[in-house]
């Protein structure tokens, strides 16, 4: 049953009703649109900046400079075979990341758009950098389909920059960005290191 519109008497006895979107149903459906809105945007800027970020790394570079486009899949290779299902497995790891960043975040994997709440659950419960090692195995995978010692040597740059990059800046942003929980966290879950959680 609908709700009648809220009225008082106006200043010379008649009656004035309220518009009918200053009523409850309408605060609620406006906070609704709201949350629905904002669950959108952060959802195009997660997909943004994994095209921008792993999808540069580990996709467009690959493909175009390394053979990754020239490659024939055969079936009855097994260097093939272990080379896609590292890249399915890496793919998937990497996904997984990037829901919980915006789920528990409430942010992406950029740096200049980083999560708001510090991220402890799913993969970061056994370490801390499972995003970087998500894209080690789909960079590795990309290697062993290639046969390419060129992205290996790749991969090893980026790595040594990624490792500078977490040690310089992400660890000590964190740490002051959380504080005491960071640092806790730290002390608990290794940096590369997977290993049974400890952190609660």
């Amino acid at each position: 049953m609908p709700c009648s519109q809220p009225s008082w008497p106006d200043w010379n006895g008649q009656t004035e009703h309220l518009p009918h979107d200053t009523s409850f149903d309408g605060l609620l459906l406006s906070a609704s649109d709201r949350a629905a809105r904002s669950s959108l945007w952060l959802a195009a800027r997660s997909l943004l900046w994994t095209v921008l970020l792993p999808g540069l790394f580990a996709g467009f570079l690959p493909w175009r400079y390394f053979g990754l486009s020239q490659v024939v899949i055969d079936w009855s290779n097994p260097r093939h075979l272990l080379g896609l299902a590292a890249i399915g497995i890496g793919v998937v790891l990497l996904g997984a990341c990037i829901w919980e960043f915006a789920r528990r975040g409430r942010g992406t994997l950029a740096p200049v758009d980083p999560p708001t709440e510090l991220v402890v659950q799913g993969l970061y419960r056994y370490v801390r950098n499972p995003m970087y090692l998500s894209v080690t195995v789909i960079v590795l995978g990309e290697a062993l389909l290639i046969g390419s010692r060129a992205l290996l040597a790749y991969w090893a740059v980026w790595f040594v920059a990624v490792n500078l990059f977490v040690i310089g800046y992400e660890e000590p942003t964190l740490r002051r960005r959380f504080g005491p929980d960071y640092e806790r966290y730290r002390a608990t879950v290794g940096r590369w290191l997977p290993r049974r959680p400890r952190y609660q």
